[in-house]
This record gives structure tokens, sequence and C-alpha cells, in this order.
């Protein structure tokens, strides 16, 4: 009689694993026993609460943000406050969907963005304006001389204390939320999204000021300061600050995919970033004073090609990232964790947002659509920062908790197979197919007995062709050993699992 244990453990993927020499860099040596106990300290144990971090993160935002609303609304007036703020909101929406839409292949999550919007728009802002106000008086009356100081306040000052202010947010989740920040397409979205909040705060002021000018003056129209404030600020250069912080926020993209054995490198490319991002700035500041058209020069001399060049490498990242799930999951898929179709349609931003499609429409009802589309924009999710992680140990910039990780995104797909691994097997299908239309009708998969399968119906690695097996790829419509809803433990490696070596054929 055979032993149920030992067929569960044969039903089991082997994990593909990378070359010995480089796994003992990347994970080291296990620690004796005795040497790893685990002493908790009693000085600080509230702090270590995640709920009392963020309630404590939360509420120092809020103050912030009263503070600043406060001063701002002093500075403009109640009028000029409601119509910089009507005027200053138009443009926050379209950059958050920019930078959305290029954080599309491994979606960071909301709550990452939401705080870097707030510490743009509340304390880096708040920062702001109490430095560069008391930075400004004091050069006013050490030199005597206020124009100068307003001058040197706005080319040498701002540009420190405001990049320095917005980077600050980019370091937080790079120190803290280290795995949600894996490549430059993150750190380029996280630094967006900051300078978006501190341009959407700093343009209330600059409009509110500027009606309170037409009005004490009695301007209207498109020869009114506010007009013309709108379609520099507005119109003209809305980029203007997420350009400027973008480049900080390239610098720790590229430390994050750096070998962790290259420290120096680590720390010198954020900073260099920073530098970049002050030095733009202060040329952008300072371009009013190179005479009658300096403004116009360095616009278009300095910040669209800026512009245009920081454009093409994020999406330039965003293309590699969908590149490294083609190079890194036909492995898995070798493995038996995906079916040999799925690496094709997980790089395809087409048949990803195909699969979803289908997983929608092949439900019996709204409630089912929609969690079994969730179902797969996840599991493309997870597909994705597993490639990532494998194309990142491969590199040696991963720590000792590859191997638990690597376990922790392959439970996530399991978890998630059922639904999503036919649902990117059509998309494939459909995607290859020349000529082939979005949203075609197509059979469902799930039980009914004539959907797509594997040729054989045993196993996994065969050839891919039309089935007529209940389920996906296996007669009883699961590989075997597997149960419905559940996941074989987390040991992917065999009888050792802090082993990892190959597996035996």
């Amino acid at each position: 009689m055979s032993d149920p244990s030992v067929q569960h453990q044969q039903a089991r993927p082997a994990v593909p694993v990378l070359h010995e020499q480089r796994l003992d860099e990347v994970l080291g040596a296990a620690p004796e026993r005795g040497r790893g106990r685990y002493r908790p300290h009693r000085v600080g144990m509230v702090w270590r609460s995640k709920v009392f971090r963020a309630g404590a993160v939360i509420v120092a935002l809020v103050l912030c943000g009263l503070v600043i609303l406060a001063l701002v609304r002093e500075q403009t007036g109640p009028e000029g406050f409601l119509v910089g703020l009507g005027l200053a909101v138009l443009p926050v929406p379209l950059l958050m969907a920019a930078f959305r839409w290029l954080d599309r292949v491994e979606p960071g999550p909301w709550r990452n963005l939401l705080f870097s919007f707030a510490w743009g728009a509340c304390a880096a802002a708040l920062v702001a304006i109490i430095a560069n106000s008391f930075a400004t008086r004091w050069i006013a009356t050490a030199t005597a001389d206020p124009a100068s100081a307003d001058t040197l306040g706005a080319t040498v000052i701002a540009p420190v204390v405001e990049e320095s202010a917005k980077a600050a947010a980019v370091l937080l989740i790079f120190l803290f939320r280290r795995r949600e920040f894996s490549g430059v397409v993150d750190g380029v979205v996280v630094a967006g999204f900051t300078a978006t909040g501190f341009a959407f705060t700093e343009n209330i002021l600059y409009l509110g000021n500027a009606f309170g000018e037409d009005q004490l003056s009695g301007s209207s129209g498109f020869a009114s300061v506010t007009a013309g404030t709108f379609f520099v600020r507005i119109v003209m250069s809305p980029f203007a600050h997420p350009l400027f912080t973008v480049l900080t926020g390239l610098g720790f993209g590229f430390a994050a995919v750096s070998a962790r054995r290259h420290r120096a490198r680590r720390v010198a490319l954020p900073l260099l970033g920073l530098l970049l991002a002050m030095g733009l700035h202060a040329l952008w500041n300072g371009s009013s004073s190179f005479g009658p058209y300096g403004f116009y020069a360095v616009y278009g001399i300095v910040m669209v090609p800026a512009f245009g060049l920081v454009t093409w490498l994020a999406i330039w990242s965003r293309q590699r990232e969908l590149r490294t799930l083609a190079a890194e999951l036909p492995a898995y898929a070798a493995a038996g964790w995906l079916t040999p179709a799925e690496p094709s349609a997980l790089s395809s931003m087409r048949a990803r947002g195909m699969a979803r499609d289908l997983a929608r429409h092949w439900q019996p009802d709204r409630t089912r659509g929609r969690a079994a589309a969730r179902a797969v924009a996840e599991y493309e999710s997870f597909a994705t920062s597993l490639a990532g992680l494998r194309r990142r140990a491969r590199h040696g910039a991963v720590g000792p908790d590859f191997g638990a990780r690597e376990r922790e995104l392959l439970h996530h797909l399991w978890q998630r197979r059922e639904v999503a691994a036919p649902a990117l097997a059509h998309a494939a299908l459909l995607t290859a197919r020349p000529g082939a239309r979005h949203g075609r009708p197509l059979p469902s998969p799930y039980g009914t007995g004539n959907g797509y399968g594997y040729a054989n119906g045993h196993g996994y690695g065969t050839g891919y062709g039309p089935g007529h097996t209940p389920g996906y790829g296996h007669p009883q419509g699961h590989p075997p050993g597997y149960a419905p809803g559940a996941y074989p433990p987390p040991q992917p490696y065999g009888s050792a699992p802090h082993s990892h070596r190959r597996p035996p054929s």
C-alpha cells in the first residue's frame, strides 16, 4: 500500500533553481542551532505594531495638511484659495493616470502611491514653505537686498529644500517597503506621485496669489496674471516638478536592481539622481534671469528633451519587465508551476488584458465575473513579481530571504491557477492567431468539457492543443494530488525544504 504523503510529494512540481554558486552567494549558510535565538525587545514594542505606525503616519500627514491649508489660505485669501484649488486640480488626474499606466505591468499598492501624494502635498510642501521663507528673509536681512534675496532663494535655496523634501518620500518607501520597490519603474511612479502632490499644493498658492493681484489691479481675461500663471504652470509645464523628482526616483530604481555587494553604487546612484533633480530645478527657476527669451530657451532646449528622454527610459523599463517575464517564467513552466502558454501571455499586455476579460465573461453572473477577473489580475501581478525576483537573484540583488519569497509567490500563483491558467491560455491562443479579434466569444473551460486543454490530458509539459477533458489539463481537471482550494505545503524543494539544490531527476 502506497503512502499518501509520498504521493502528495510526488505531485508537487519542482522549483527551478539558479546555479549552485549563485545560490550560495545569495542565500548564505543557515545559522547553527542555538545561534538564531529570538529575544524580543521590551523597549519600543509599541512602535513595532503596524497599526500604530500606520496611524502615526496618517496623523502626521493630516496635521501637516491642516497646517499647510491654513498657511495657503492665509496668503491667498478665501476666494483666491478656492480659485487656486479649482485650477490646480485639473492636471492631477492626468498625471496620476499617466504614472499608473506606466505601472500596469506590476502595479504597486495604492497605499504607497497615496502616501507619496499626501507626503508631497502636505509634508514636503510645508517644509518647503517654512524653509524657503526663513532662508529668503535671512538672506534679505544679511545682504540688505530683497531683490537678490528672492533670486538667490528661487535658484539655490528652493531647489535644494524642495527636492530633498520630496526625495524623503521615495527614501521611506525604498527602506520600509522594499519588496514593493523592485526596479526603475517603481522609482519613477513613486517619485511622480510625490511630485504631483507637491505641485498641486504649490499651484494653489501661485494661482491664488495671482487671482489676488488681479482683484487689486482690476485685470481680467487673457491679460490677467491668473491666466498667465495658469498657462505657464498648468498648460506648458505641468510635468516640471514630476520631471525633477523622477530623476531622484531613477537613482533609487537603479539602486534597487544593483547587486548587494556594490554598496557604494547603491548609495551613489540615489545621491546622483537627487543632485540632477536639484540642478535641473535650479536651471528652470533661474531661466527668467537669462533675458527676455531665457525661459523659452530653457523650456525648448532643456526641459522638453529631458522630458522626452525620461519618458523613453520609463517606457523602456516597462518593456524590460515584460521581456523579463518571457525570459524567466519558462523555467517555472518546465517545472510544472505554469502552463507552457502562460509565459508568452504574461509577457504581452494585450494578452493580459484579454485574459481578465475572458475570465470575467466566462462566469455565470457579474459578481463571480468580477472575482474571476480580480483573481487573474492578482495572478499576473504575482507572476511578474516572481520573474523580477528571479532576475534580481541572478544579478545578486536579493537578500537571504530569496527562497522564502519565491515559495510565497508560488503559493499565491497556485491558489489562483484554476481560474487564471485557462484564461491566460486562451488569451495566448487569440493573440497568436493573425487577425484574431479582442473579445471573440469562446466556450468556457471551467468544467464544461469542451475548452482547450492539454493534448493528452496527463500532467504538464506536453503539447498544447484542443482537449475534451473536463476542467484543465488533467482528466479530473487538476494535476495529480491537487485538491480544489488547497495548495501543497510550501516546500517546493522536495524532502529538504531548506536545501536549494536541484531535485534529482
